[in-house]
C-alpha cells in the first residue's frame, strides 16, 4: 500500500472537515485578544537627548588659566560614565522614593525586599539609556502617566548631572585650595618684604632715591663751592670751619645727617632689591588672587557637566499597546495552532484505521 502524501493544498479538506471547531477557535480567540488588548494601559514614553560636557572644562585650573568654556566630551569614558550612572541602583532606588513609585507600581509596602525587588524591576523595564550615532545620550523613561514619565526622565537627567560633577568636585575642591594657599604665602611674603623695604628706608633714611640723589648732589657741590671759594678768599676761620662740618655732614654717616651720600650709597642697593621683590610680589598676588577667585566662582557655580539638546516632554500618543497587532497576532496563532492540532488528529485517525482492519 502506498503512503498517503500531503500538502497545503491537501489541508483544506481537512479544515472544511474540522470548520466548526476551527471557527469556535478563532471566535474564542478574537473575543478574548480584543478583551485582553482593551484592557491593557496605554504606556507613553518621554525621551530627554543630551551631551556630557568634557569634565576638564569645569576643573578651576583650567578655567584659571584659560578661561570657563564648555566643551561637549565625545569620548568613550565619558559617554560610558554618563550611563553607567544612569543605570545604577543608587539613582533608581532615588527616584523610586522620590515619586512614590512602589504605591504607583502597586508593589507593596516600601523596605520590604521583596516590594522593593519588584519596584527596582519594574522601573528598570521602563527605563532605556543609550548612546545614539551621534554621540548623544537618548535617555527614554516609559509609564502609563504621561506627565510623570516625563518628570522622571527629566529629574533623572538632573540627578545623573549632579552626581557626574560630584565625581570631580573633591579634586576640584583641593585645587581650590591649592589656590588658596598660594595667595596667602604671596600675602605674607609681600608684607614681610614690604616691612623689610620700610626698615631699611628708616635705617639708610632713603624715603625717595631719585629726589634724594639730586638732592645730595646739588647739596654738596653748593657747600663743596663754598668751601673752596671760601678758602681760596681768605675767608674767616670759623666760616671755613662750619663749611667743612656741613660737607662732611653731607657725605659721613658719623656725623648725625639724617641724608647723608655714605649712608644713601649703602642703602641704594638694598632699596633697589627690596623694591623689585616688591613689585613682583605684587604682581604674583595681584594675579594669584584673581585665579582664586576666578577658580571660586567656579566652583560655587557649579557649571553643569552635561549639555541638554532635548528635555523630556509628555508625549502626544501612546507607544504601546498595539491593540489591532495583539489582535490579528493572537487569531493567526490560533489559525496555525488549530491547524497543526486537526492535521494531528487526522493522522492519528488515518493510522488507527488500517491496524482495526488488520485485527479483524
Amino acid at each position: 500500500m502506498s503512503e498517503s502524501s500531503y500538502s497545503l493544498l491537501g489541508l483544506w479538506p481537512i479544515i472544511n472537515r474540522w470548520k466548526k471547531l476551527v471557527g469556535s477557535a478563532l471566535v474564542l480567540a478574537l473575543i478574548v485578544s480584543i478583551i485582553v488588548a482593551q484592557s491593557l494601559p496605554n504606556i507613553y514614553k518621554s525621551t530627554a537627548v543630551f551631551f556630557p560636557t568634557n569634565p576638564q572644562t569645569t576643573d578651576p585650573d583650567r578655567i584659571a588659566t584659560e578661561g570657563s568654556k564648555l566643551e561637549l566630551g565625545g569620548r568613550t569614558e565619558d559617554l560610558d560614565r554618563i550611563i553607567t550612572i544612569g543605570e545604577s541602583q543608587p539613582v533608581a532606588e532615588l527616584l523610586i522614593n522620590r515619586f512614590q513609585l512602589h504605591q504607583h507600581y502597586g508593589t507593596g509596602q516600601p523596605g520590604t525586599d521583596q516590594a522593593d525587588d519588584a519596584a527596582l524591576r519594574e522601573f528598570s523595564s521602563n527605563l532605556s539609556i543609550v548612546h545614539n550615532e551621534r554621540d548623544a545620550i537618548e535617555l527614554t523613561f516609559q509609564d502609563r502617566d504621561k506627565q510623570l514619565a516625563a518628570r522622571i526622565a527629566n529629574t533623572l537627567v538632573q540627578v545623573i548631572d549632579s552626581i557626574n560633577q560630584q565625581l570631580t568636585l573633591e579634586n576640584r575642591r583641593n585645587v581650590l585650595g591649592l589656590y588658596q594657599q598660594r595667595y596667602q604665602f604671596l600675602s605674607n611674603e609681600f608684607e614681610n618684604s614690604r616691612q623689610q623695604l620700610l626698615r631699611a628706608r628708616r635705617r639708610y633714611g632713603i624715603y625717595g632715591l631719585e629726589q634724594q640723589s639730586r638732592y645730595l648732589a646739588r647739596e654738596i657741590i653748593k657747600v663743596e663751592t663754598e668751601l673752596r671759594t671760601a678758602e681760596g678768599g681768605g675767608a674767616d676761620g670759623r666760616k671755613v670751619a662750619g663749611l667743612r662740618r656741613a660737607l662732611r655732614g653731607l657725605t659721613e654717616a658719623e656725623q648725625g645727617n639724617v641724608i647723608n651720600l655714605e649712608d644713601y650709597t649703602r642703602g641704594v642697593d638694598s632699596l633697589n632689591l627690596f623694591t623689585s621683590r616688591m613689585t613682583d610680589l605684587q604682581e604674583r598676588l595681584v594675579k594669584a588672587r584673581g585665579d582664586y577667585e576666578t577658580a571660586d566662582l567656579a566652583l560655587k557655580g557649579k557649571l553643569s557637566s552635561l549639555y541638554l539638546v532635548q528635555k523630556a516632554y509628555p508625549a502626544t500618543k501612546k507607544s504601546k499597546p498595539v491593540r489591532w497587532l495583539i489582535v490579528a497576532g493572537s487569531v493567526f496563532l490560533t489559525l496555525a495552532l488549530s491547524v497543526v492540532v486537526i492535521t494531528l488528529l487526522e493522522l492519528w485517525r488515518r493510522t488507527r484505521q488500517p491496524q482495526a482492519s488488520a485485527g479483524l
